[in-house]
């Protein structure tokens, strides 16, 4: 029996068995999952859209070095890493856009946005330990969260409500070595945390290796029992070497090796090619309650980054820096039958960017080629309305207006007086809603539209060009889904399918030099099916050697095609879309055993992914596989401590986590790492 067969029997075995178990009293402490929004909180089963959430419970069985092993848990997302440090994320969508870093998804960090008003955030810039916890929306989210197609992450940075301090050690196969430590402290009122990381490691091939030295700190005063006052600030200092990519022949000669010199290009080791990204980030912001009914909030925040990338062909030195704002009223009412909450608001961010691009000798800029200022502008404004009759039926009404430019100037070779380009407002309208069928089981469905300007980095990509004909990406996404959850809260099941039109897709295209231009394709037509069920086989309040076993698949389908795509002579309508996987598997089982042993064991298979748009080329299918063991809460003294022991890709599988797209010369390929281990110990007092 092949190893899909025996995943698709476990995930249909963890089906069978969460409909026959029976609730008992004795699990009627688990706790019910929230969705927290953006400050509107609702119980998940009633969740009028399609969101993920990944809590501490499940970080803490993740490796703390990368996010990919978490966030390709939730159904719908795929996350990449090309080599370690390099992420690129897609929600429900392809990666056409992203050759690296993210795009066209809203990330916000608390109460702050994260993504700039260019349209990328530095994901990559977080130590997986700042984060505790991730909401992950699916599908276009312009009603509140402003331009984007994909949908948007919240996440959750530590701000505990009790005194602790933790010093984490982890050390593991090609070099790696990732020390953090977090500090966190309440006094009466007021409380802070405190998050340091250090990272490093070899890499698996050549010129790859990452060092990332991070901070961070999060600060709550509650001033008054109306007010409270909320400070965030950030510095990450990540340097990683990027490989680049293989021929399929050169993949199979040595998987480890860097992109070696041509007759006509240097290779990747002789160019130092890699990326030097050094990012401040700080948010100010200010919840007041005026009445029981009537509350505001204002957030400010600017970030500032230093970004250096010696590549193939040149050497690029860019500048960012944002200053945004975020603010909305809320009024609240209560009645017997009807209960409503109203939003109105804006959010608005400023990104300049000077971009300086020399000839790159061995590392080293040499002579100026091209350098270019931009000033990216958005701005949207945005109104929402929520309201639950009789507790039963949950209606949210939602629109933005999306307002969106940039000023763009030349300085060399050729000096070009400042000018404007200017997008059409876009009215971003969405409608959904939930119905409780009964106390455990909802239904829901919504309609919404997506709308993605192009961002900086594709306006003016690596070919020097400023690319004023680029278009904005739009379309409508169409979805229902069901939710099932038992009143104990042990078994969650949800499914959902979708529909998304996307018209004028933005994708990336390379010249025979790897230099890269970005284009509209003619759209895009997504037919989905996503799956995702958790059931505590065993109550984790049980007793015995086995104190709790937990449960999770999830199953991703994607129809993805090009739809009326010509590029030059070629006509792709029909083709699969680039980078998309036909579906994907992820299963996990936790076992909680006595005295605070627990073995955690997740297994991804990902199908055959098309690397062209022509779909004449795929990357084959793979099975990974990823162990952790370990014990938590061990006392000695008044000291805590947590050990663990961890295996990655278990079955050695030779496959690329992060493929390039469309690769000039058939360089699509990035190979993993095989089969690697780490151990980790964290200290608590």
């Amino acid at each position: 029996m092949s190893k899909l067969s025996l995943t698709l029997l476990l995930a249909l075995f963890s089906f069978t068995v969460a409909a026959q178990v029976k609730p008992t009293d004795s699990v009627k402490k688990l706790n019910e999952v929230t969705v927290k929004g953006y400050y509107n909180p609702q119980p998940l089963l009633r969740s009028v859209g399609t969101v993920s959430i990944l809590d501490s419970n499940q970080i803490q069985n993740q490796s703390t070095s990368s996010l990919i092993g978490l966030i390709n848990t939730a159904p719908g997302v795929r996350m990449e890493e090309r080599s370690p440090g390099s992420y690129r994320l897609s929600l429900r969508g392809s990666l056409l856009r992203s050759p690296f870093g993210i795009r066209n998804i809203k990330i916000y960090i608390d109460d702050f946005p994260f993504t700039d008003a260019g349209g990328n955030s530095y994901l990559n810039s977080l130590d997986a330990t700042a984060i505790s916890a991730m909401e992950i929306y699916k599908g276009p989210q312009a009603s509140i969260f402003g331009a984007n197609t994909g949908g948007a992450v919240l996440i959750t940075s530590p701000l505990a409500n009790n005194n602790q301090v933790e010093v984490g050690l982890t050390a593991g196969s090609y070099g790696l070595f990732h020390q953090n430590a977090n500090l966190s402290q309440v006094f009466k009122n007021y409380k802070f945390n405190i998050v340091q990381g250090y990272q490093q490691s070899d890499g698996y091939r050549e010129n790859s290796a990452l060092k990332r030295k991070y901070i961070q700190t999060s600060q709550q005063w509650d001033y008054l029992t109306k007010g409270q006052l909320k400070a965030f600030l950030l510095y990450s200092d990540l340097d990683y070497q990027t490989p680049g990519g293989l021929t399929v022949a050169q993949l199979a000669a040595n998987p480890k090796a860097a992109r070696p010199a041509t007759p006509t290009l240097p290779g990747a080791v002789q160019q130092q090619a890699g990326i030097f990204n050094k990012t401040f980030f700080g948010g100010l912001s200010n919840s007041y309650s005026f009445t029981s009914n009537l509350k505001h909030v204002i957030a400010l925040y600017t970030a500032h980054t230093d970004f250096k990338n010696p590549f193939i062909t040149n050497y690029e030195k860019r500048t960012e820096s944002t200053i945004g704002l975020r603010t909305f009223i809320e009024y609240a009412k209560t009645n017997k039958n009807l209960n409503y909450t109203l939003q109105g608001g804006l959010e608005t961010a400023s990104t300049k960017t000077n971009i300086n691009n020399f000839g790159n000798t061995n590392g080293s800029p040499s002579t100026l080629l091209a350098s270019d200022h931009l000033k990216a502008n958005q701005s949207f404004t945005f109104l929402r309305l929520n309201f639950d009759i009789q507790q039963r039926l949950l209606v949210e009404v939602g629109s933005s207006l999306n307002f969106y430019g940039y000023n763009y100037q030349s300085y060399f070779p050729l000096a070009l007086a400042e000018k404007e380009k200017t997008f059409k407002k876009q009215l971003m309208p969405k409608l959904a809603a939930s119905y409780l069928v009964n106390r455990n089981f909802t239904v829901r469905a919504s309609a919404s539209k997506g709308y993605s300007p192009p961002t900086l980095a594709e306006v003016r990509s690596s070919d020097n060009v400023i690319n004023t004909n680029l278009q904005a990406e739009a379309g409508w996404n169409y979805e229902s889904g069901l939710r099932y959850q038992t009143t104990n809260k042990r078994i969650d099941i949800d499914a959902t399918v979708f529909y998304f039109n996307l018209k004028d897709a933005i994708v990336r295209r390379l010249n025979t030099n790897d230099v890269e231009y970005f284009i509209n394709a003619g759209g895009t037509k997504q037919l989905g099916t996503e799956f995702q069920v958790a059931t505590w086989l065993i109550e984790p309040t049980a007793k015995g050697f086995i104190n709790g076993l937990q449960l999770r698949s999830s199953y991703t389908y994607s129809h993805f095609r090009f739809d009326d795509f010509k590029n030059a002579l070629q006509d792709y309508s029909g083709n699969k879309l680039s980078g998309v996987p036909t579906y994907t598997i992820v299963s996990s089982l936790l076992f909680n055993f006595d005295k605070g042993f627990y073995l955690f064991a997740q297994h991804n298979y990902t199908a055959a992914i098309p690397l062209n748009d022509a779909n004449t080329v795929f990357a084959k299918p793979y099975h990974l596989a990823d162990v952790k063991a370990g014990m938590r809460n061990l006392k000695i003294g008044k000291v805590a401590f947590d050990l663990s022991f961890g295996v990655n890709n278990l079955f050695n599988q030779s496959y690329s986590l992060g493929n390039d797209l469309n690769a000039a010369n058939n360089r699509y390929f990035n190979a993993a790492a095989r089969i690697n281990y780490y151990t980790g110990l964290v200290l608590k007092l």
